[in-house]
């Protein structure tokens, strides 16, 4: 009998055991109402350059003599950074100086006393045959009323008429010769005077050519790019080097075309760069894109923006990894996405009070990724449901996981 009775109690006991196990509630995944940053964030990719560049070029065909600058340099302003072969250029220069005096001693020549003697020699002519006409052409006047009064003869009247029509042609060639002698003259001028400017001209683009041989610093500034070595051949146009002031640079943000509706100038940047991993750079939008351009398939605006780079870490022309902030909010009240539930146009959570579940309205603002913004309905430090293994209600006991 005593073992029959020992067989019960553990009978009994073991029924109330698996009654409590029965009742207790499902495993309840929980989150904490905290406070956080819930600013918005758009992620881009972006290129960086320079804000002001000096682009160093060849201004004439030679030949590099020295380079005494290495990429990535600092140099002051006015520090020499190259010499360029300048010996064909000074060739050049005295051969062009040589034409210059020859073309003012032409001028002088053209301007001379010679040809002033002609035209005045050319004028003199000019009022004696001017009397002689008047004399001619008087007697042939008188000439031809004496032979109407049969006074004279018909041959003396053609004499005096060929002696007028002579000198008549002899003023008409002066005339003609000293227009001549003027035009002539004026285009002798002319022509000297342009050699003369052509000269003055062609000296002072060779010396300018000749002071850009010294390539110097516009101002201070770094090397990022050097594309010469002595005794390389140049061209004209051909850039030699590039320098700028790294210390603030540029970055061109490629942003996707829906999301360029958000953007304005003034928001926070932060550039990432995979050469440099766990480092980060901050700066500000500038200037705002006016139309979007194609980019390897994507439609895309180009957002400027400028970029802290005091440490010099950041090179011209690398690629890095942009996030520009179009939301800023100070640390809110936030609730996970997937604790909240949405019905009739409200939204509510299950919130933990006394081990049990109680359904609780709250008032949502903005969100992040994760996060919705709580404006009314919880309080930090509460607990929220954000998921379960069977379907929660309101009062449910629970076993909680929190997180």
């Amino acid at each position: 009998m005593l073992w029959l009775g020992a067989a019960g109690l553990a009978a009994i006991a073991a029924g109330f055991a698996f009654s409590a196990n029965s009742v207790r509630g499902p495993d309840v995944t929980l989150a904490a109402v905290v406070r956080k940053d819930l600013s918005t964030w758009i992620s881009s990719n972006g290129r960086v350059e320079p804000i002001d560049p000096q682009l160093v070029v060849a201004r004439t065909d030679t030949f590099v003599r020295r380079v005494l600058v290495t990429e990535g340099a600092a140099v002051e302003s006015g520090q020499l950074l190259m010499t360029l072969d300048d010996t064909d250029l000074r060739a050049q220069l005295a051969r062009a100086r040589e034409e210059y005096v020859a073309a003012q001693e032409q001028v002088r020549a053209t301007n001379s006393d010679s040809g002033a003697r002609e035209l005045d020699r050319i004028e003199a002519d000019l009022q004696r045959i001017d009397a002689e006409l008047t004399k001619l052409r008087a007697d042939r006047s008188s000439l031809q009323r004496l032979v109407d009064r049969q006074a004279a003869t018909r041959d003396e009247l053609a004499q005096a008429t060929v002696a007028l029509e002579r000198a008549e042609a002899e003023r008409e060639f002066l005339t003609r010769r000293r227009a001549d002698l003027r035009q002539r003259a004026a285009s002798d001028v002319q022509r000297a005077d342009f050699k003369v400017e052509q000269a003055r001209q062609t000296i002072a683009t060779l010396e300018e050519q000749l002071r850009f041989t010294r390539i110097v610093a516009a101002s201070a500034a770094t090397v990022y790019r050097l594309t010469v070595k002595t005794g390389e051949h140049v061209q004209v146009g051909e850039t030699l080097a590039e320098l700028a002031d790294l210390r603030h640079v540029r970055v061109r943000a490629f942003v996707d075309e829906p999301e360029l509706g958000s953007i304005v100038s003034g928001q926070e940047v932060l550039i990432a760069w995979d050469a440099l991993p766990g480092r980060s750079w901050g700066g500000r939008t500038t200037q705002i894109p006016a139309a979007v351009v194609p980019r390897g398939g994507r439609s895309v605006g180009e957002v400027l923006c400028s970029v802290d780079n005091r440490d010099m870490k950041l090179l011209p022309n690398i690629n890095v990894d942009v996030r520009l902030r179009t939301s800023n909010r100070p640390p809110s009240l936030a609730v996970p996405r997937s604790a909240v539930r949405a019905a009739g146009g409200s939204r509510y959570v299950f919130v933990v009070r006394d081990s049990r579940l109680r359904q609780q309205g709250v008032n949502v603002g903005i969100s992040s990724a994760s996060d919705y913004e709580v404006l009314d309905g919880l309080y930090e430090g509460d607990r929220v449901a954000v998921s379960a293994g069977a379907e929660v209600r309101d009062g449910m006991a629970i076993s909680s996981s929190g997180r």
